[in-house]
């Protein structure tokens, strides 16, 4: 449903968009020069064309967070204009925030202000998304998260999405299979303190484990940029768990995981969404052996959609495609279909028509969204096995 009135921007808002308009960060890049129309792009001659922006952590310690979700949307968008061509044609303008909430906030200020997007994808990181995400909102322009898992993130606003599924759902999955076929008892913690999305990891990791009455051992924070744990995982290593729980980013993540083994930690690892990344084996190598995550999509999955995914996703880039850049690519058709099915890029009637999806049918699987546009969605957990991520069966 629309809203039954259209509130005016807040004076913060206005001040906010008009300081930062005239030095944003990030260089905006597009496939083409196209015009857009007074709402992200124009349905002249029949053809919609629709501006979308795209916010992204593409430079600094999780850029392969962002590299990942950009190959993902540039695969669908060349599939989608070619598809769609005379009803739709959609140009994407890359803004790189290098995970950094002050550089999130000045690239959708200047998508939304300056480009006149009709929509925005991203930004990557949870805590990027709790400091812009407001600004899209009020100014009523569709910001849909692809990555995005921590709690609280469609609280923000009606006109903010995600298909990112939240860790509330993913990590459970992963930690009840884990106990249930490894027989866990007892569990240890570790997070970063300093960034959003690791700290709500945590919490739902720590009330899951209460829940399937795994007895809490000792709890650790580090910072995101962290490099040296020896301090936490020698505490660990006294403390001897059944498992270790790790919410953080892939970088530190990583690292833990590796400094762990070399420890002598035989623990069981469990880690949150942040280790859905192929960069965790080239930093943690052999000792990410036996890693157990839970994740929507697996390029291993033999369904014919995810396959075909995969092979074209390897011809691009000569990589297999991870759980960002599968997100990306489904988020960017779901955008497709809605504006189809609003008829023109108009920010409402986007808003509106992405807020009636039900049972897209993607490669991170089967997607609606509830009555607070939160993803209804399966997660399937995985082991890292010879280098790569396989089902946990």
């Amino acid at each position: 449903m629309k809203k039954s009135s259209r509130l005016l921007p807040s004076l913060l808002s206005i001040i906010l968009g008009a300081s930062l308009l005239a030095g944003c960060g990030g260089g905006s890049t597009s496939d083409s020069g196209g015009q857009a129309g007074e709402s992200g792009g124009s349905s002249g001659g029949g053809e919609i064309v629709a501006k979308i922006g795209v916010v992204s952590f593409l430079s600094g310690s999780g850029a392969a967070y962002g590299e990942a979700q950009k190959a993902g949307l540039e695969l669908a968008q060349a599939e989608l204009n070619k598809a769609n061509e005379g009803k739709l044609k959609i140009e994407l303008l890359f803004e790189d925030s290098g995970g950094k909430k002050e550089s999130a906030i000045n690239a959708v200020n200047k998508l939304i202000n300056q480009d006149n997007v009709v929509a925005i994808i991203g930004p990557t990181l949870s805590g990027e998304m709790f400091a812009a995400g407001p600004i899209a909102n009020e100014a009523e322009t569709p910001i849909f998260g692809i990555s995005n898992t921590a709690e609280g993130i469609n609280d923000i606003g009606e006109y903010v999405f995600r298909n990112s599924l939240p860790e509330s759902i993913a990590i459970p999955t992963a930690m009840k299979k884990a106990v249930d076929k490894l027989g866990l008892k007892t569990a240890a913690f570790i997070y970063a303190a300093n960034d959003d999305f690791s700290v709500s990891g945590f919490q739902t990791m720590k009330k899951t484990a209460e829940e399937l009455g795994l007895e809490n051992l000792g709890e650790s924070t580090f910072s995101i940029g962290d490099v040296d744990f020896s301090a936490q995982l020698t505490k660990v290593k006294e403390l001897n768990p059944d498992a270790l729980l790790i919410s953080g980013l892939y970088k530190e993540g990583s690292m833990i995981v590796k400094k762990a083994r070399e420890l002598g930690i035989q623990s069981t690892i469990i880690g949150g969404n942040g280790f859905n990344n192929p960069k965790v084996f080239e930093i943690a190598g052999d000792a990410a052996e036996g890693l157990i995550v839970a994740t929507p999509f697996s390029p291993e999955k033999q369904d014919e959609k995810v396959q075909a995914f995969v092979k074209a996703f390897e011809e691009k880039y000569g990589k297999k495609p991870d759980q960002f850049a599968a997100q990306a690519y489904d988020a960017l058709y779901i955008m497709s279909q809605s504006l189809l099915q609003a008829g023109e890029a108009d920010r409402n009637k986007l808003r509106d028509a992405l807020a009636q999806l039900k049972d897209f049918n993607g490669v991170s699987g089967k997607l609606s969204f509830d009555e607070n546009r939160n993803p209804i969605g399966e997660a399937v957990v995985v082991v890292a096995k010879g280098g790569k991520y396989v089902p946990f069966e």
